[in-house]
């Protein structure tokens, strides 16, 4: 009883019914003592959101070769500036669950005509005033033959898309797909303006809480708040500048030193140095975030079945738990579907290290001689040890590992989805659907594995797509659970670990109660969604 009447004074001084003295005389007289009244005053105001500062964001992403065109983001840079100025049909609230962004709401009777009912009165940076003429040539950006975008993938299976009305939009699926409202949030398809039925993808022109002052590929975004933001109770910064500091050491200062407000993949080595600076705290959150090691089968000796499985059996999974986590994080069985999802299949047995096995399979490949392994810390705080624990479990099988550590410029454009195994990670999708489209059905551009061809990737595609359309959620289930048997035993992913999502925050900065773990930084929109006390 107590706690739900301090609950309700907390929200009254939030929403300025009542002021400082009047809350802490009410909090006393339940009961609390005067320092517990001022402490919760302090956090109640805390979690107010207020407007203006200037807000500094460390990321541990990015690459010169990055540009504004969102068909090609591949990094935490590139997405946090696309979200910074612009918008989807839908997003992932804080609290992990699907809403409505510029969609005022979306439904359907059959899961295949999905109908978006578009937000009135939104405008772009440049004052036009957005329809469903702006969306459909946004999403058509992505589709076709000759379209490059990572998500060309994710809309195929789109047959036409209607504008009925200015603010109505009719999407026909060429069959059902329960979990479409999902894909339109993915961070490659922002809504911009569009000419003549086409749009700028490097226009830099959206309807995001921010506009963009300057543009360094892979180094460094500015913005200015949009004054005219659309959405309400978000957009507080004034300014927000993005820096890209690969090195996890640099950034890990960076924040120290108050430089910047915020980083993300703070190296679980540090956490304990960086939770005692006074200025800092360290916030963690476990979702879907995963490291990997992906053989790509279209390249020698990767093609091989016994080759790869006897990679997998070299493999000491909780050691890299152990040391690379340092206990953040969780155990992978070699697909990428987390407990955080809803269709993981706890049933799996966990794939564990074998040196018996290990050498049986390798032997049974017929290979022989040095196998390399590219990795870089541009792809995970540790990678590179990582991939010499790696080198050494499989010394103990009779594998013979050469590790070639990459530069981190340029490592997401010249060495993955390009040499033959890497160290990559994957911050994973909110649905088994969206996850297995994104990487590793045939139609997308990045299956970074290359896994077709085999019997099994046919009966992966085939159960993906009728899983996708599936809407008795037991059948779905069993779906999803043979699929993520499949990409574990015939795949070309190695993946021994899920990680937390690990930052350095300022002490001033503050959030509301939750916040959204399907990427770092509040799924990548803590630019709009936090703020200074």
């Amino acid at each position: 009883m107590k706690k739900t009447y301090l609950a309700k004074q907390g929200r009254l001084l939030i929403d300025g019914q009542i002021d400082r003295r009047q809350f802490v005389m009410r909090t006393l007289a339940a009961g609390a003592a005067l320092p517990t009244a001022l402490s919760l005053a302090d956090r109640a105001f805390a979690m107010t959101p207020r407007k203006g500062g200037h807000y500094r964001v460390g990321t541990g992403h990015g690459s010169t070769t990055d540009s504004l065109d969102p068909a090609t983001s591949e990094n935490g840079f590139s997405s946090s500036v696309t979200y910074a100025y612009s918008n989807h049909l839908t997003e992932i609230g804080p609290d992990g669950q699907l809403r409505p962004e510029l969609a005022e709401s979306y439904e359907s009777d059959d899961a295949t005509t999905w109908v978006f009912n578009l937000r009135g009165g939104v405008e772009f940076h440049n004052g036009k005033t957005m329809t469903s003429d702006d969306v459909i040539a946004s999403l058509q950006y992505h589709m076709g033959e000759d379209s490059k975008s990572a998500v060309k993938g994710l809309l195929a299976p789109v047959v036409s898309m209607t504008a009925d009305g200015s603010n109505r939009l009719v999407i026909e699926l060429e069959a059902p797909n329960a979990d479409f409202p999902f894909i339109v949030s993915d961070y490659h398809m922002p809504i911009f303006p569009a000419i003549d039925g086409k749009i700028d993808p490097v226009g830099g022109v959206g309807t995001g809480a921010f506009s963009i002052d300057s543009y360094e590929p892979g180094v460094r975004a500015t913005f200015t708040s949009n004054p005219n933001y659309w959405k309400e109770g978000a957009g507080h910064f004034d300014s927000f500048e993005l820096l890209s500091i690969i090195d996890v050491t640099a950034r890990q200062n960076a924040v120290m030193n108050g430089d910047v407000d915020h980083i993300d993949r703070v190296d679980p080595k540090t956490v304990s140095l960086l939770s005692r600076a006074p200025n800092l705290r360290i916030e963690e959150g476990t979702g879907t975030l995963h490291y990997t090691f992906p053989m790509r089968l279209n390249i020698e000796p990767f093609d091989n079945y016994d080759l790869r499985m006897a990679l997998k059996f070299a493999v000491r999974r909780q050691e890299l738990v152990d040391k690379i986590l340092l206990g953040h994080g969780a155990l992978g069985n070699d697909h990428p579907i987390s407990t955080a999802n809803r269709f993981h299949n706890g049933d799996l047995e966990q794939r564990e290290f074998d040196a018996d096995k290990a050498r049986h399979h390798y032997m049974k490949s017929g290979h022989s001689g040095k196998i390399q392994l590219s990795t870089s810390e541009a792809a995970f705080a540790g990678a590179v040890d990582a991939a010499q624990l790696i080198a050494n479990s499989a010394g103990e099988c009779g594998i013979e590992i050469e590790v070639v550590r990459e530069p981190k410029d340029g490592y997401w454009s010249n060495v993955w989805n390009k040499k033959g195994w890497s160290a990559c990670y994957w911050g994973g999708r909110p649905t088994e659907d969206w996850m297995f489209a994104a990487a590793y059905t045939d139609d997308t551009e990045w299956n970074d594995t290359a896994w077709k061809g085999t019997d099994a990737s046919a009966r992966f595609n085939e159960l993906v797509r009728a899983a996708r359309a599936e809407l008795d959620m037991d059948k779905r289930r069993a779906m999803y659970h043979e699929c993520q048997a499949l990409v574990n035993d015939d795949g070309g992913t190695i993946c021994p670990m899920f990680a937390n999502y690990i930052e350095g925050v300022a002490n001033n900065l503050a959030h509301h109660e939750n916040v959204a773990t399907n990427w770092d930084f509040d799924g990548r929109k803590a630019s709009e969604r936090w703020w200074f006390v």
